[in-house]
């Protein structure tokens, strides 16, 4: 994800952990922040990123079924 600018300035850093549910064709249907980066920024911006992602939906008897997935997005400043 890109970092925001602020949160760079600030030397924010952090890890996002996020629930995803995921429909049945693959796309992120709504993003919880499960754990805090403490960072309100970086949580934002781990949210806005996911909703982008795409996913092979669960399958259940060969047919794609909606699901949740957990995940978390590091925010490392070099």
């Amino acid at each position: 994800p890109s970092y925001p600018e602020a949160a760079r300035l600030r030397g924010e850093q952090g890890t996002v952990g996020l629930e995803l549910a995921v429909g049945t064709d693959g796309r992120v249907i709504t993003v919880t922040v499960a754990r805090s980066s403490g960072s309100p920024m970086l949580d934002a911006a781990a949210r806005r990123t996911v909703l982008e992602w795409r996913f092979r939906p669960a399958m259940r008897d060969g047919e794609p079924v909606p699901g949740t997935i957990r995940t978390s997005v590091h925010f490392r400043l070099q």
